[in-house]
Parts: C-alpha cells; sequence; structure tokens
C-alpha cells in the first residue's frame, strides 16, 4: 500500500502536504470546495502539519450568528482538518473518530441547549439525555456517518412551559434537536440523526420516559439490543441522567450466566446482512465495506459476541471501542493475539478505505466504488491504482471472514428422527451399541423433562446433541455418562443456556463427558447449579489459583458493597465455581493431585477470610467491637496442613484476646466471651448454611479445648493453660497441623508463636508414643477403614504416616510445620525418618484427591475408572498403582510401627 506519510522521514514535509493537498482537490470535489471555502486550515496544515489545522478547526466561532450556523462552518472546517490528517498520515484512524466523534457530542449538547433556549429561555440543559450508541457510542464516529441516538428525559426535570405536558414537551425538544443537526442549509447540515435503535420506534415516541425505557430493557428487551448498548454512553445533554440509566440496566446487557441466544442472534443478524446485501458480499469493485462478508460490521460482531461471552463475569473487557476491545481481549487471554492483531489491522484498513469513499462527495457511502469512481478513491489515498488498492484490502477482508465464519456453526446439523437413521448416526459417532442412546433420546424428544418442555430449548437440546453425543461415546464409560447425562437433564430447571453453550463450546463438551462418565462428585454438582459450566468457558479456569491474598482481594472486590445475605450467596457461587474448575484440572490431569490439594486448601482459605471479615463487619454492626480485643481463626488438620481434597470439610478453632472485664462497644454491647463466642457462630454459620445458592463447607469444630462441651471461642490465656495443663496428647497431635488463618497479623503471629511453644514444651516420648499408639487402637476400633481401597484409615495408610510424623514432632521438637512435606524434610535431615516417606506421602495424597472425585466411597472401581485414576496417579496401569501404594503402604507401616516402639 502506497500511503504517503506525512512524517520527516519524507524529507520535504511541506512537500508531501502539498501533494496531499494535490490529491484532495484532484479526486475528491467535496474537499475541493472545502479548501476553496476554508483557506485558513488549507494553508495551517501544509505549513505546520495536521494537528495545528484540527486545532484551528475547533477554534471558537462568532459567538452572534446562529447556533446552526456555527455548527455547519464547524463541521466544515472539521471535515477537512481530519480529511488532510488522515491522507498524510499524520493523524492515525483513531485520532480521526475520536474528533469527530468529540465534535458531535459538543455539536449535538450545543444543538438541544438552543432548543431548550427557544422554548424556555434560559433555563440550563437538564431532564433530557442524550444517549450515543452505535460509532458515536464508542468514538469511532465515520467521516460521513449517522449518529444513532436514543433520547431518554425526566419529568419531574425536565424544563417545560407550565401549561406542556412532560411527553410533549420532551417530543417537541426532540424534533427541534434533529432539525437543528440535520436540516441541509446553504452550509449543509451537522449530523444525519437516526432515533430507530429506541425500544419499537414505529409506535413509541422520540424520546422517551426514562422510567418507561428502565422497565423495558429489564423486562421485554430483544436479545440483539444487549449488543447495541455494548457501545452506548451518555454523550450530551443531561449526562448524569444517561449515566445513571446505564448503570440501571447494565445487569441487562452485562449478564453474569452466559446468553448464547443473545450470541445466535447477532451471528444470524449478520447471515441476514449478507444475504440481505449479496450483492456486495464479494470481494471488488463494489464491495460493501461495512457489510460485505469479512467487513467492518463482521469485525464488530466477532468482537462484540467475545465480550458478550466473557464482559459479564470480567468488567474489564467492555470497551466500547472495537480497538480497545480487541487488544485487552488478547491481553486477558480470551483472543488469540495473533487473530486480535489480524482483526485490528484489517479495522483500521477497512475503517480507513470507507472514509475515502466518504470524502468524495460527503456521501454515507459504503461501497466500493466501480470504474473510474474506484480510481479516483485509491489515487485519493495514495495508492498507484484501483488495482492496489484492492490488493491492500483483500488479506484484510479474507481475515476477518475467516473469523466470523468460525463463529457461524452449522445450523442445520440435528440427528434424524427417524429410528432407522438414528441408529445409523449414532453407530458413526462410535456407539457400539447404539440402542441406548436411541431409547434415551427418544425419551428426551417427548419433552417430559421440565428443561425440555419449551420450543426454544428442544431446539438448542437438538443442536447441542450432534456435539456431546459423540464425546460421550469416546468416553471410558459411555454408558454410564450416558445415564449422569439423563439425571443433569432431569434436574435442570430451565435447559436452554446450558445447551447452547455446549453447542457453541465444543471443548466443554469434552470435559462434560469426561465428568459425566468419570467424576460423580462433579457431575452431582453440575446437576444441582448448571451455571458451574459457565466458569469453565475462560481459560484461566483451567490454569493455577492466584496465591491467598490475591484470591482474598479478587473475592472482596467482587463482593463490593453488597448486604451479608446476597454476599453470602455471590460467595457460594464463586468458590463454588471455583472448586468445580479445580476437580475438572484434577480428573483432565492439568495439573498435579498435590498441587491440587494446595489450591483446594488456598481457595477455602482465602473463603473463610473473606467470610470472616463480612460476617464481622455485620456482627460489629450491632454489637459494637470490643476494645482492645482481638480474634484469629485457626485451621486444623488436613485444612491447617494445606492438603485439602475436593470433598474436605474445614477443621477450625477460635481463639480471641480481651482485657479483663472488656464490652462492646455497639447499641447492644457484649461481654467479651459472649462476644467472641457469637462472633464465631456466626462465621461457622456463614462457611456452613446452605443458601439459594447451594453449599459452601462443611465445618467441624471439635477440635477446640473440651470438645464439644467446650466454648466455641476461647480466650488465647485459656486455651494456653488448657494446652499446658489438661490437654490429651491426641489434642497435642492435632496442633502440630495448626496455623492461623485470619485476624490482626499480630494476633496471629501470637498465635502462631504460642502454638510452636505449646508443641516444644519438653514430654515423656514414652508417655507420647504409648498415648499415640493407644489412641490409633482406638480409632482403627470405632473408624475402620472402608476396604482395600481405604488409602487414609487403612493399615500403613495416610493416618498411620501422619501419627508417626506427629509423634516425631512432639518428641524431638523437630519439624514444628503444618505441612507433612515439610515436617517430613526436616525428621529427614534430622535422620528420624527416611527421605522415602514423602513419596509414598505424594503417591496416597493423590490418590485419595483423585478417588474422591472419581469414586467417592466406592470399593471397587470400573475398568475405564482404574485405567483413569492410574494415569492421574502417575503410573502406567493400575495393577502398577495397586502395586506401588501397597508397597508405601509396607514402608509406612514399619514407619509407624517403629516410631510407636521407639526405635525410630
Amino acid at each position: 500500500m502506497a500511503l504517503i506519510p506525512g512524517s520527516s522521514m519524507n524529507g520535504n514535509i511541506s512537500a508531501t502536504r502539498g501533494e496531499v493537498l494535490g490529491r484532495a482537490r484532484t479526486f475528491s470535489p467535496f474537499l475541493r470546495g472545502l479548501i476553496e471555502r476554508h483557506p485558513d486550515i488549507a494553508g495551517m496544515f501544509e505549513a505546520s502539519g495536521s494537528e495545528a489545522a484540527l486545532a484551528l478547526s475547533t477554534a471558537s466561532d462568532d459567538p452572534a450568528a446562529p447556533v446552526a450556523t456555527c455548527l455547519r462552518l464547524a463541521r466544515q472546517r472539521l471535515a477537512l482538518a481530519t480529511a488532510l490528517g488522515d491522507l498524510s498520515g499524520e493523524l492515525p484512524l483513531e485520532a480521526v473518530t475520536a474528533a469527530l466523534s468529540d465534535f458531535a457530542d459538543g455539536a449535538i449538547h450545543a444543538a438541544l441547549a438552543q432548543a431548550i433556549d427557544e422554548r424556555t429561555p434560559g433555563q440550563p440543559v437538564a431532564g433530557l439525555a442524550v444517549l450515543a450508541l452505535g460509532k458515536l457510542g464508542s468514538r469511532e464516529l465515520n467521516y460521513s456517518s449517522d449518529v444513532d441516538l436514543i433520547l431518554l428525559f425526566d419529568p419531574d426535570t425536565l424544563p417545560r412551559r407550565a401549561r406542556d405536558e412532560p411527553g410533549a414537551a420532551a417530543a417537541r425538544l426532540g424534533r427541534r434537536l434533529v432539525e437543528l443537526l440535520q436540516e441541509r442549509t446553504a452550509d449543509g447540515y451537522v449530523a444525519r440523526v437516526d432515533l430507530r435503535l429506541r425500544p419499537s420506534p414505529e409506535v413509541t415516541p422520540i424520546v422517551l420516559p426514562v422510567g418507561a425505557a428502565i422497565s423495558y430493557y429489564e423486562s421485554q428487551a430483544l436479545p440483539w439490543e444487549r449488543a447495541a448498548f455494548i457501545r452506548a454512553r451518555a454523550c450530551s445533554g443531561d449526562i448524569e441522567l444517561g449515566t445513571r440509566f446505564l448503570q440501571e440496566i447494565r445487569p441487562f446487557v452485562w449478564r453474569r450466566a452466559l446468553d448464547f441466544g443473545a450470541i445466535d442472534e447477532i451471528r444470524d443478524i449478520s447471515l441476514r446482512i449478507r444475504d440481505h446485501y449479496a450483492q456486495g458480499q464479494s470481494f471488488g469493485p463494489g464491495y460493501d465495506l461495512k457489510r460485505g462478508r469479512g467487513g467492518i460490521r463482521e469485525a464488530e460482531f466477532f468482537t462484540q459476541v467475545q465480550q458478550l461471552v466473557h464482559g459479564g463475569r470480567e468488567p474489564a473487557l467492555r470497551s466500547p471501542a472495537t480497538l480497545d476491545a480487541l487488544s485487552v481481549l488478547a491481553d486477558s487471554g480470551h483472543l488469540d493475539p495473533a487473530e486480535s492483531a489480524a482483526i485490528a489491522a484489517a479495522y483500521r484498513a477497512l475503517r480507513t478505505a470507507e472514509h475515502r469513499v466518504q470524502m468524495i462527495d460527503d456521501r454515507q457511502e459504503h461501497r466500493l466504488p466501480t470504474g473510474d469512481g474506484l480510481e479516483a478513491v485509491a489515487r485519493l489515498g495514495g495508492h498507484a491504482d484501483a488495482d492496489a488498492l484492492l490488493d491492500s484490502l483483500r488479506p484484510h477482508v479474507e481475515a476477518v471472514g475467516r473469523s466470523f465464519d468460525g463463529l457461524v456453526r452449522a445450523r442445520d446439523r440435528r440427528l434424524s428422527s427417524d429410528p432407522d437413521l438414528l441408529m445409523q448416526e449414532l453407530t458413526a459417532m462410535g456407539w457400539k451399541s447404539p440402542e441406548e442412546p436411541a431409547r434415551r433420546i427418544a425419551g428426551w424428544r417427548t419433552g417430559k423433562s421440565r428443561a425440555l418442555r419449551s420450543t426454544a430449548a428442544r431446539d438448542a437440546f437438538e443442536a447441542m446433541l450432534p456435539t456431546l453425543l459423540p464425546r460421550i461415546a469416546a468416553a471410558p464409560d459411555p454408558f454410564h455418562a450416558l445415564n449422569r447425562l439423563s439425571d443433569v437433564i432431569d434436574r435442570l430447571s430451565s435447559g436452554l443456556n446450558f445447551f447452547r453453550l455446549l453447542e457453541a463450546r465444543p471443548q466443554l463438551a469434552d470435559i462434560l463427558a469426561l465428568v459425566l462418565a468419570q467424576a460423580p462428585a462433579l457431575a452431582d454438582q453440575l446437576a444441582r447449579h448448571p451455571t458451574l459450566l459457565d466458569g469453565l468457558i475462560d481459560e484461566s479456569s483451567l490454569v493455577e489459583l492466584p496465591g491467598v491474598e490475591v484470591l482474598t482481594d479478587r473475592f472482596q472486590a467482587a463482593l463490593g458493597n453488597e448486604p451479608l445475605d446476597a454476599a453470602l450467596d455471590r460467595m457460594r457461587r464463586l468458590v463454588g465455581e471455583r472448586r468445580f474448575a479445580l476437580g475438572v484440572q484434577t480428573i483432565t490431569a492439568t495439573r498435579d493431585p498435590v498441587a491440587m490439594a494446595e489450591s483446594y486448601s488456598a481457595l477455602a482459605e482465602a473463603t473463610v477470610r473473606v467470610i470472616a471479615a463480612r460476617v464481622e463487619e455485620n456482627f460489629a454492626a450491632t454489637h459494637g467491637r470490643v476494645p482492645g480485643g482481638e480474634f484469629a481463626v485457626v485451621a486444623l488438620g488436613r485444612f491447617g496442613g494445606r492438603a485439602l481434597t475436593h470433598a474436605s470439610d474445614l477443621d477450625l478453632i477460635f481463639l480471641f484476646d480481651a482485657p479483663d472485664g472488656a464490652r462492646s462497644d455497639g447499641a447492644r454491647p457484649l461481654a467479651a466471651t459472649d462476644y467472641f463466642n457469637r462472633l464465631a457462630s456466626r462465621i461457622v454459620s456463614g462457611l456452613s448454611v446452605q443458601t439459594a445458592a447451594g453449599p459452601l463447607y462443611d465445618v467441624d469444630t471439635r477440635l477446640r479445648p473440651q470438645g464439644e462441651q467446650g466454648m466455641l471461642a476461647v480466650s488465647l490465656a485459656a486455651f494456653d493453660a488448657y494446652q499446658r495443663s489438661d490437654a490429651w496428647t491426641w489434642e497435642h497431635l492435632a496442633l502440630c497441623r495448626a496455623r492461623p488463618l485470619s485476624g490482626p497479623p499480630a494476633f496471629q503471629a501470637r498465635v502462631a508463636r504460642l502454638i510452636r511453644a505449646i508443641l516444644s514444651s519438653p514430654r515423656d516420648p514414652q508417655k507420647v508414643r504409648a498415648d499415640a499408639s493407644a489412641m490409633r487402637t482406638d480409632m482403627a476400633r470405632h473408624k475402620p477403614a472402608v476396604g482395600p481401597l481405604d488409602v487414609k484409615l487403612g493399615s500403613g495408610g495416610l493416618v498411620d504416616l501422619e501419627f508417626a510424623v506427629h509423634t516425631l514432632q512432639l518428641t524431638s521438637g523437630i519439624g514444628l510445620d503444618p505441612r507433612l512435606e515439610v515436617a517430613i524434610a526436616d525428621l529427614a535431615e534430622a535422620g528420624l525418618i527416611d527421605s522415602g516417606a514423602d513419596a509414598d506421602l505424594r503417591l496416597l495424597s493423590a490418590f485419595l484427591l483423585v478417588m474422591r472425585l472419581v469414586a467417592p466411597g466406592a470399593v471397587t472401581l470400573s475398568d475405564p475408572s482404574r485405567a483413569l485414576v492410574a494415569s492421574l496417579c502417575g503410573q502406567t496401569s493400575w495393577d502398577a498403582l495397586v502395586d506401588a501404594m501397597n508397597e508405601a503402604r509396607a514402608r509406612n507401616a514399619r514407619r509407624w510401627q517403629q516410631v510407636r516402639e521407639g526405635s525410630a
């Protein structure tokens, strides 16, 4: 492409700009007229460049001249300055469209002010908001473009004469606004106004009451209108009113749960446009730059689809401008950077070519002309000829067309209703015994299931089946997966969006097939809360969780200022999505199972921190705070050791400190002990009570001093005294995995120091070993192993290894870390345990975590499940895994035997 740049690289800037002026005079009748009428703009451009010409074009006009005249002359001057900046390459596309958009904003406001002043002199511009949609909404206005507007009024603040009814007054102002902007005079026009994006434009007034508009968009709006409001903003008039309206309807535009109906609507609109403008679809002379295949509209729609998919959950993706949106989609990992860059480059090239077409005669034209007209456009833009222009645009059109074609699914794929043909289709999909899936499909087609009662749901379901059924057929246990799919469908209250999501995202169908076939724990979750599948759309859901601090901050930001009940519901959804995603990561071998245990623990820790903080804040609103009081939540067990599984409960205790006789300072004061015990009870409820959004965690507080008979929250002094004087050995064993989670950092540090001091206290090693041995024997009697695969409670399992490690910690004072792997490393370095204990811990922990998902509570496994579990545990076969675990358990049994006998 031979665009002539206006930069110092050319050597003679003035000559280059002179050449640009020559092209403008020769090939554009419109620009030739402007140069003659506004020689000062042309002269400033040639002498000082585009920025100076642009500044001169926006200089204040004669304040005595009529507003309509001033705006038209200002538009002429701006049109000349931006055209010269565009043609010279001194102003990038973004600068040109921003200048045109800013002028339109100001012109609309000035025209509205004039309309109000004519009717009610001296009244401010208030009570009537102008919303910009389309390219003006995103500040990407065309060189010669309509402005898409929606006009809203507030009857309480609209300036009007005493006898005027508010609706009639607003309509009168709207008509005068349009007249001032688009009436053609000897000086031209300011902007063509399109008000057809308002609700039901054929029957509604041109200015709508804001309350009625909010009601419409919340309850009656069509799906395509969501996409229109991606680029909406309050551009003129009563900006506060317009902004408030957009905030009210934001949930309609950016839905947290994905609405693939809206996305289908966008696709279908574009396909209808392709059909309607068929003559401009093929690239070449006469090609429609806006509506043609691979054109501007498809680049915009492609980008908006990505925003609708992800923007409801990620506000950072809601950029209204196409180029900005492409950039942020790529940066956030939702769009391949190369594809983003290709569409952005195409968008710039196509928009620039469109501007050149419009510069010829100042017409709202989007087609490339033919014959001499195309030659003039090419030469105006600095190309050698028409073929050079077409050659420069062709790869861009092809790139956009390919990307958009990828969004348009084959809508005609449906399984046959003929039984014989259906059996053939299912066999071709990989079903070795197609009779069962055929029977299921026939049952689903009766519409008896609640999720399949509507026509739209059945249509979406039929469209999804060709995507999902081949993947289930390829699953390790397809018929088991089919049964679970039936369970999920039966439990769905509404299946429309669920089915559309699976059809639109085949990779999710792969995951769903694996979940249904091999992970009943996840399948049950999904059946109860189908929106869990939404969370897997983002690639970030299958990468490692961020640290506890980052997770905590993200949860707090997501909750905002919501009241406690709403915050608890929101947390259950947020945590449920992430736990589900962690389960998917586990069964898809995305990450090592032992690392997954740490992620489950980090998620739970962030949850406890956020819930504790929110509950404490709510509690303080009634009871105040205890002056000088401090409170901490402490984790024990697998939670303390950062080794949670998908199904683990949370072992917690609560500690506090407060001055003697302290009471809270709220409207309903409480003594410190009562205060912190009630607070602890509220936190337990916040974590464990099932709300409408589902469950969160089961909480076990029985490890507190005196167990279920003791107080829920214990003072630090009482805890210290109990642990040193009254605690059983098993309580000290449990304390080996204690770590503070939340509370003031200084108080957490005090708690950690106290726990370490208690664990480091001198003990009778023989008594510790005897007590530990007796406790393990008693535990085996009251809680025996469930079958030979119980690697937690069975002989040589994880509990035996934990007893061995904790007994060594108490008797030696070495390795006092709640994480078993760290403790083992320290004990091994001291020669108290063999270093191989770490590998055995990791193998059995991995098996336990995987089994909690694949076969919770199972004594035996199917062959497909055995193969999956072995693979996830890093073994080549089930037999190899069993052999490896048996060897590890034998070593653990010997370790525990040696420890309790004192020979370790």
